[in-house]
């Protein structure tokens, strides 16, 4: 929906995800989960930047790398699957306590997208982007959904509007529209009240599809609660 490219039907965000197939295959000391998901009108949303260095960790669950019993990474676009593929990696990994956000690019799926941002608040998982750590586009509501956020100096964050299959944007839809709800009552799940919420998904929509806002991790701080 919005992040990363292109946000569709991004209401549909707060019902269930569709259902998933999931086959976990043993590599050594990877894992890797791939899954078949039946998805109708998923989109794309996510901010390019110059690759960080990514861990190589002791397993591998879609974008996310468990680096140790209680660290997990997150170092690449989230779509469809990565639910699944967070849920699998916390029943192997139930220690897991933050997630390191270190290459984050945004999202192929912002519907997907956001029930992840509910699953890491729900388990009490922080967010933490280590200097040198780029937060772009759709995950940066990953980065929200952290029970703590923590960001260093160093670390980036880039933020830009959403646009759906048919190049419209969020301010072609009405404020109370539910395409445009969806992330004032996300914000107000991680926290934010309704005023902040929706200051905050205005800054978010100041800038088209096609540029992005870029931010410091004390210009973050301005906007959320930093730990």
């Amino acid at each position: 929906m919005r992040k990363c490219a292109a946000l569709i039907l991004p209401f549909l965000a707060l019902l269930a995800a569709p259902a998933a197939a999931v086959e976990v295959v043993l590599i050594e000391e990877t894992v890797e989960i791939t899954e078949e998901v039946v998805s109708e009108g998923a989109a794309e949303r996510f901010v390019p930047a110059a690759p960080a260095p990514i861990p190589q960790g002791i397993a591998r669950f879609g974008p996310f790398r468990v680096i140790d019993g209680t660290r997990a990474a997150l170092v690449d676009v989230t779509d469809e699957r990565s639910p699944a593929q967070f849920e699998a990696m916390l029943r192997a990994h139930p220690g897991i306590a933050t997630l390191e956000m270190i290459e984050c690019p945004g999202t192929e799926d912002d519907r997907a997208n956001l029930r992840l941002g509910r699953m890491i608040r729900d388990r009490g998982i922080a967010t933490h982007v280590p200097r040198g750590g780029s937060v772009r586009s759709g995950g940066v509501e990953l980065f929200l959904a952290g029970a703590r956020r923590i960001a260093d100096p160093g670390s980036e964050f880039a933020v830009h509007s959403w646009a759906d299959e048919d190049g419209r944007e969020a301010k072609d839809y009405p404020a109370d529209a539910p395409e445009n709800r969806a992330y004032i009552d996300y914000y107000k799940a991680m926290g934010m009240p309704e005023g902040e919420a929706k200051a905050f998904y205005a800054m978010t929509n100041s800038v088209p599809h096609a540029d992005a806002k870029w931010l410091t991790a004390a210009d973050m701080g301005r906007w959320v609660k930093l730990n």
